[in-house]
């Protein structure tokens, strides 16, 4: 290992170390306190460590198979984002600050890091299971805590979730050997530059390269809890705890994302052998993931479940600026699909996390809220928190002006930049159905958002989550409210995150959609108007 890729790997090697310190002191020591503290120190090292060791500007600087460009860049500063929010969330006077969990929810953080900064597939796949492995503990840890377990449900997510994974790891390691046979590298920019060597010396395997692709879709379809690969959520979401199913609402998913678009979009072009299928696969999957995801949580009483079939809707959401991305076309007026999938990636984490801690605070310490009926009258006996989770599922449901209507916003409207004739029908349809599923989505939001309004209060709760999920509670509100009322830099650092992308151009939001409509037909070249695609 060079110094070089130690220096790039610097944030990642506090969170480990730090999460190794928790393991073994906690071993020794009896208190069960101040673990999230010292977790909530190492993430502001390793966010210290990113800016001054890493480098304040993202750069294509590689180190073996590590790379600090500007999706890394990003990727990483939003894996802290998250695990700072979720180390905040442990901070209750009970069970979930353990050293066994506060150590384990730091390794799935560095894993999320590594598959942002990964440039070669075994360090990319070694970052997936160093968020699956500790998944797995904290999930068997939820059995320790006593807020309604039901018989057998704790047990039965884990053992769902723990095969599932297996089997999707091996699929994925599967299609990586598919794809390694095809380039004769793991190297993902020498596995680009094989598949598209005009001296035709990968023509011989490069029929491997569409069985690749689909394996590829099928192992990350389980870490984004895509249509078909999404079936263990709800069981699992709702036999765990509210901080468990936040990490598995939030992390997997990124890191799924972010090794999609570096796999996907980035090692694997649009080829003649390749282009009938990725674009495909991924519309297919965003129209059956958002739609049944969206209505079969119309009809969930049980808040864990609900908020899993809408995980499941949101993953379909961002397939679309996906599908974007890897269609043989360009797009133009500004728009970009992965800058709209990096984009609302983080709008719908921050009000996921923010959701999920407002819960966390409402339980007790022997019984969390498991049904959307406990939430009656919110309104009245807790105001504040009930505003608070108003504002994230209105944020969730895609109102202005909130930060999710930007999300959907740009992820719609690089839907309708596809300027090829022949395939702009498919990406209208795409996010014409997007729109209808955003509207079918709201209706169970604000069944929440009424409930809690608009029913009488059956009893007023204890709220004994402590202090720590009231933070990230406010974190969370005002990141929401904040890029809601100024998406502009958000959405210009993910779009200079995107391969795709010409420059750091941003779209800005007090620009109509007409007007953007119009500068696709007389892009301004001073405002990196049109996206580059790749060819």
């Amino acid at each position: 290992m060079s110094l070089e890729t130690v220096r790039l790997l610097s944030p990642e090697i506090v969170l480990i170390a730090a999460a190794v310190v928790i393991y073994v002191a906690g071993a020794f020591l009896e208190t069960q306190r101040g673990w999230s503290c010292v977790a909530g120190t190492a993430v502001l090292l390793a966010a210290a460590a990113l800016a001054f060791c890493v480098g304040s500007e993202p750069a294509a600087v590689t180190g073996g198979p590590l790379t600090a460009d500007a999706l890394a860049y990003y990727g990483r500063w939003l894996g802290l984002l998250f695990g700072g929010l979720l180390v905040l969330s442990t901070a209750r006077p009970f069970s979930d600050g353990t050293p066994e969990y506060v150590g384990s929810l730091l390794l799935a953080v560095a894993g999320l890091m590594i598959v942002a900064g990964a440039s070669e597939l075994v360090l990319l796949f070694l970052g997936l299971e160093l968020i699956a492995i500790p998944t797995y503990i904290l999930l068997y840890l939820g059995r320790r805590d006593g807020a309604s377990q039901e018989d057998g449900a704790a047990q039965e997510a884990t053992a769902k979730y723990f095969f599932l994974g297996i089997l999707a790891s091996a699929l994925l390691l599967y299609g990586f050997c598919f794809l390694y046979g095809t380039s004769g590298s793991t190297q993902l920019d020498q596995i680009r530059d094989a598949l598209t060597d005009s001296d035709g010396s990968a023509t011989v395997l490069i029929g491997l390269a569409p069985l690749a692709l689909v394996l590829i879709f099928a192992g990350l379809g389980f870490k984004i809890a895509a249509v078909p690969f999404h079936f263990y959520a709800p069981d699992v979401y709702h036999g765990t705890t509210h901080g468990n199913a936040a990490l598995l609402s939030v992390i997997p998913k990124a890191a799924g994302m972010v090794a999609m678009v570096r796999i996907l979009v980035m090692a694997m072009p649009t080829l003649p052998e390749l282009a009938p299928y990725g674009w495909r696969i991924a519309l297919v999957l965003a129209v059956l993931t958002m739609t049944l995801g969206n209505v079969v949580a119309l009809w969930q009483d049980n808040l864990r479940r609900l908020l899993a079939y809408s995980s499941i809707a949101h993953a379909g959401y961002m397939l679309i600026g996906l599908t974007v991305a890897l269609a043989p076309a360009e797009v133009t007026g500004g728009w970009d699909g992965v800058g709209a999938l990096l984009f609302y990636l983080c709008v719908y984490a921050v009000a996921t996390i923010g959701t999920f801690a407002a819960l966390d605070y409402l339980g007790q310490r022997d019984k969390q809220l498991d049904g959307v009926d406990e939430l009656a009258g919110l309104g009245k006996t807790r105001p504040i928190t009930a505003a608070a989770i108003g504002v994230f599922m209105f944020s969730l449901a895609g109102i202005p002006p909130l930060a999710g209507f930007w999300g959907k916003l740009n992820l719609f409207g690089s839907a309708l930049s596809v300027t090829d004739p022949e395939l702009r029908i498919w990406f209208i349809l795409l996010a014409v159905i997007g729109a209808i599923n955003a509207a079918i989505a709201a209706a169970y939001y604000l069944r929440i958002v009424s409930v809690m309004y608009f029913r009488t209060p059956l009893a007023t709760p204890k709220s004994e989550g402590g202090v720590g999920p009231r933070c990230a509670v406010a974190v969370c509100v005002v990141l929401t409210l904040l890029i809601g009322v100024w998406p502009g830099p958000l959405w210009s650092e993910s779009h200079k995150a995107s391969p795709n992308a010409i420059g750091p151009t941003a779209i800005d939001p007090s620009v109509t959609y007409t007007k953007v409509a119009t500068a696709q037909n007389a892009p301004d070249p001073s405002h990196g108007s049109t996206a580059n695609h790749r060819h």
